[in-house]
């Protein structure tokens, strides 16, 4: 334990954060392996709903990711590179549009 009441003080501080970053870290995780799971069913069974269901699940990653760049929590090229991961796996079970 620090001797310093500041120090002591700063181990608190950093302890909270650490367990709050963890939890944040944590559900992006979460919603990025559902995500994929998703995709999965999708590509195994390709349906319209399960599409959608793709697509709100994305959803809820891109919008715990932005939110864990944007306090800090990753760093906005980590939060990216995973944005662009869930997109790529999305494009690759989505239809090609008819041009």
């Amino acid at each position: 334990m620090a001797n310093i009441k500041s120090s002591a003080k700063r181990a608190e501080i950093s302890e909270r954060n650490r367990l709050r970053n963890k939890s944040y870290k944590s559900a992006v995780k979460t919603l990025m392996k559902k995500y994929f799971e998703a995709v999965n069913t999708c590509k195994s069974a390709p349906s319209e709903e399960v599409l959608v269901s793709a697509n709100t699940k994305m959803s809820l990653a891109f919008s715990k990711i932005d939110k864990a760049v944007k306090c800090g929590i990753l760093h906005p090229n980590n939060g990216a590179r995973k944005k662009a991961r869930l997109a790529k796996a999305l494009k690759t079970v989505q239809p090609k549009p008819i041009v």
